[in-house]
């Protein structure tokens, strides 16, 4: 298995190559040269696995052997293995047609650690081998950050470096950051967006002597192994709902477009889902560019849902470079276009194809709350509210065919969100017994402005003392 990037000018990796580069150096994101198409006896003979083989099966499609799916199977087992459902992503169904997937189990209580507790392990079998040492920076807009932190906390050959928008997390996200204080650990605070850390990470990735100078990794869903590792989940989902023998859609609330696209690769790999519904907030970037074919980059307003509160989603790429038949060159100039105008030209072929498969779905902090206690009076469900705007984009974008079952992406755990989820229900969601004395843990982070130079030196000092 060979990957390439989006931009074409950056030499083709294999998988352990991808893992650790994270962003391409012409800027581009990695994908498969080729996608793996399972047949429907594939598919069928997947069925009643246990999550962990069925998606070391998954994965071993996307690493060329290395590892080996042998060694997938072990390092899937130990990553979920303190999950705290048997399932490790059950499936609860909300009424006729709609289910929610739970990714919330995992122990920062968001979908990340679906990946990220694999990742963290994948990062330590192949340093181990190279002997080498890497320095991860990522920018997180709130369940990112804590789900790599929780997986990179203590490992030997890892730095970890994680920025976040000062303010705009939620307490719990933020403290389940900033109280890990291991010494391979570290928080920034800048004064900005979520857009101007992921700009910061990807600046400090462009610069190429320090990117080889701190030997730069990526955690964010740049990484190609972050998207692989969310494809099982959606496999998983479908085949429990009868795939490949029934159709099925997904509902994803989605911010920087990592997550949905996990599902657009597992309908690539043959599964049949018909639908992919976007949900998202006010910033609703992605919703418009579905429904008018306006991507136009407006300013990031703080909402209820933080991990959606972005206007630039860097896993568009991805799909773009699709869309445009693997056309390199011009993926490159409609993002340099992008990123110089802020409005992405993109054809309206493109767009037609785009729209035929995505819906986009917008709601508002009103109508987030609003579904909240819909969901608990109608359901008895509590949904924090990235799970909500999806409950509620499933139930407006319906498929056509109203057999097929809808599956939304619950997100992440109603605790992490508990003035939101109390003022829509009255109920605070106690956080699990485990993450009980967060409130109380000391924190340790450093507050920066959102520069390059600034945060460049503060990565540069962190890396050089945990090497010494």
């Amino acid at each position: 298995m060979r990957y390439v990037s989006t931009r074409g000018e950056a030499a083709p990796r294999d998988f352990e190559g991808v893992l650790l580069a994270g962003l391409a150096e012409d800027g581009g994101l990695f994908l498969p040269e080729t996608w793996p198409v399972l047949t429907t006896a594939e598919w069928r003979a997947l069925r009643g696995l246990p999550y962990p083989d069925l998606a070391a099966r998954i994965m071993a499609l996307f690493t060329g052997g290395t590892p080996s799916e042998g060694e997938l199977r072990t390092l899937l087992a130990e990553a979920y293995a303190g999950f705290g459902h048997p399932a490790v992503c059950p499936l609860v169904q909300l009424d006729a047609r709609v289910f929610a997937l739970e990714l919330f189990h995992g122990p920062t209580l968001a979908f990340k650690d679906m990946a990220m507790q694999a990742l963290g392990r994948l990062f330590d079998v192949t340093l181990k081998r190279r002997g080498e040492r890497v320095t991860i920076v990522g920018a997180t807009s709130g369940d990112t950050g804590s789900a790599a932190i929780e997986a990179c906390r203590d490992r030997a050959a890892v730095d970890v470096v994680i920025l976040h928008p000062e303010g705009r997390t939620s307490e719990v996200q933020r403290r389940q950051m900033t109280t890990v204080l291991s010494p391979n650990i570290a928080n920034l605070a800048l004064q900005g967006s979520f857009d101007d850390c992921q700009d910061l990470v990807k600046a400090m990735f462009a610069d190429a002597p320090f990117r080889e100078e701190m030997r730069l990794a990526a955690v964010n869903s740049i990484n190609w192994a972050r998207v692989a590792l969310q494809i099982p989940y959606y496999v998983a989902a479908a085949l429990a709902l009868g795939a490949p023998d029934r159709e099925v859609a997904f509902s994803v609330p989605t911010g920087n477009f990592g997550n949905v696209l996990a599902a657009w690769a597992a309908r690539r790999m043959g599964l049949p889902i018909t639908q992919l519904i976007v949900g998202s907030n006010r910033n609703d970037i992605l919703t418009r560019f579905l429904s008018a074919n306006d991507m136009t980059v407006r300013a990031v307003e703080p909402s209820l849902s933080p991990s959606m509160d972005i206007q630039v989603s860097s896993n568009f790429e991805r799909l773009l470079f699709e869309l445009l038949g693997r056309d390199a060159r011009a993926t490159r100039d409609t993002m340099l276009r992008f990123r110089t105008e802020g409005r992405m030209p993109v054809t309206d072929a493109a767009w037609r194809d785009a729209a035929q498969l995505f819906r986009g779905f917008a709601l508002d902090d009103e109508g987030t709350l609003e579904e909240i206690g819909r969901l608990w009076r109608d359901c008895g469900y509590l949904a924090d509210p990235h799970t909500a705007i999806g409950t509620a984009a499933a139930m407006a974008v319906p498929p056509s065919d109203r057999s097929i079952p809808v599956v939304v992406a619950a997100t992440a755990h109603p605790a992490k969100f508990p003035d939101a989820v109390r003022k829509a229900t009255g109920i605070a969601p106690p956080l699990p017994a485990r993450l009980a004395d967060l409130y109380e843990r000391p924190e340790r982070f450093t507050r920066l402005p959102a520069k390059l130079d600034a945060v460049e030196t503060f990565v540069r000092a962190h890396a050089r003392r945990n090497a010494a």
